[in-house]
């Protein structure tokens, strides 16, 4: 039986700034209206105050991230620069640097970020030593749509060596290259692990082989303020960290009506099992547990099989489709149903009992698997599963995964 199992998310943010000035030099005088302030010696007229020109322009709102952050004097040289990004109640410091000949200071990231307000003090010396204030502050542009990215597998998991990680967006994006070049995935030991898309709403990375067991896998997330369509930023700034568990791949054999468990490469047991019946077969393919449920409701109806079926207390259910195909304990075929015929709707069944058991080959499976763990199941009359349904790109050519990158 196939068996679809939604979830709503949303997601929000939220921009407050806070804006702290403090003297930069004590016994400044005399503040102009702009923000700047002239500092002299006794007996000296003070330095004039538009010596020192900011971009933007102070008080300047809704600047776009296209526009150049600068600092910068005709005459004289600048001799501190502080600029301030107050983002999501969080204040950070903008790094950057004076130029050699001291006329101009840049950020070391030249874009600004969006949704922010930025804060500006800058002194300038001129030849007869002279000193010249400013303080200035600008706020950019606040997007009306955002996107966020939905990550697989959770922060700090242990999954098995087949998963693939995978980036679900909440808005179609139209360029993909420029997302694609704001995720990047790690390993140690490190491999190569490379992207393809699926549409323009997924995202998934893997490397050419199943994951060895005990790799560590970083994924970061630089998404903020990249536009991923027009006039849509993304929203993350976020790191995902999960750890790979030992090996273990299942072997469904449809015509056998048998499952082999392999752990580290050893066989650790066979399992007789029922898959789906002629008229509605199981996928043949590498598939990837992607949720465990110790009970949960499969109801026809939701996959297309109308009012055949609504089991309210399935157990121990592991997922390995987004169409609804399961791999889960059966309690109300007969025993001897298992190993000897196929007569589900798609799914993989195990002998069970009602609420669950351990002692049962379900609960024996179930007790020694993991999120990310491979199912691959042969010799059934259905066609392969696309490498799209759940975790399934394992189903790809290394070629051809390649190939689906958006970043040439």
């Amino acid at each position: 039986m196939r068996h679809v199992h939604g979830r709503a998310r949303r997601a929000g943010a939220a921009l407050a700034a806070v804006l702290t000035w403090a003297g930069l030099l004590a016994g400044a005088a005399g503040c102009t209206a702009d923000g700047a302030s002239g500092l002299g010696s006794p007996g000296r007229p003070g330095a004039p105050g538009n010596v020192i020109e900011v971009s933007p322009d102070d008080g300047d709102k809704g600047v776009r991230p296209g526009r150049t952050l600068s600092v910068q004097v005709s005459s004289g040289r600048l001799e501190s620069v502080r600029v301030v990004r107050s983002q999501d109640a969080q204040e950070q410091p903008v790094p950057g640097r004076i130029s050699a000949d001291g006329r101009r200071w840049q950020p070391d990231d030249g874009k600004l970020a969006l949704a922010a307000r930025y804060a500006v003090d800058a002194v300038a010396v001129d030849g007869d030593g002279r000193r010249s204030a400013r303080h200035t502050t600008f706020t950019t542009y606040v997007p009306d749509e955002r996107f966020i990215a939905y990550i697989t597998p959770e922060h700090r998991s242990v999954v098995g060596t087949g998963m693939i990680v995978s980036l679900g967006f909440n808005r179609e994006i139209t360029d993909r290259a420029a997302v694609e070049r704001a995720v990047r995935v790690s390993s140690e030991p490190a491999v190569e692990i490379r992207p393809h898309w699926f549409g323009r709403d997924r995202l998934d990375l893997r490397p050419e082989k199943y994951w060895e067991p005990g790799t560590e896998v970083t994924v970061d997330l630089r998404l903020r303020d990249v536009e991923g369509a027009p006039g849509v930023y993304g929203l993350q700034h976020r790191t995902v960290t999960f750890t790979v568990g030992r090996s273990q791949v299942s072997l469904v054999d449809a015509a056998k009506h048998t499952m082999q468990v392999r752990r580290d490469g050893e066989l650790l047991g066979t399992v007789p099992i029922t898959a789906g019946a002629p008229k509605t077969p199981t996928y043949n393919g590498k598939m990837v547990v992607t949720e465990m449920y110790e009970v949960t409701r499969m109801n026809g109806s939701t996959v297309g099989f109308g009012g055949e079926y609504d089991i309210k207390d399935v157990p121990h259910a592991m997922r390995l489709t987004e169409s609804g195909t399961f791999l889960h304990g059966n309690y109300w075929a007969s025993a001897g149903t298992f190993g000897e015929s196929n007569v589900s709707h798609g799914c993989v069944g195990l002998r069970d009992e009602k609420g669950g058991s351990s002692q049962t080959p379900a609960g024996w499976f179930f007790d020694r698997s993991l999120v990310g763990d491979v199912i691959e199941i042969v010799n059934s009359d259905d066609k392969k599963v696309a490498p799209d349904n759940g975790l399934g790109g394992w189903n790809m050519g290394w070629n051809e995964w390649k190939a689906g990158s958006a970043a040439k």
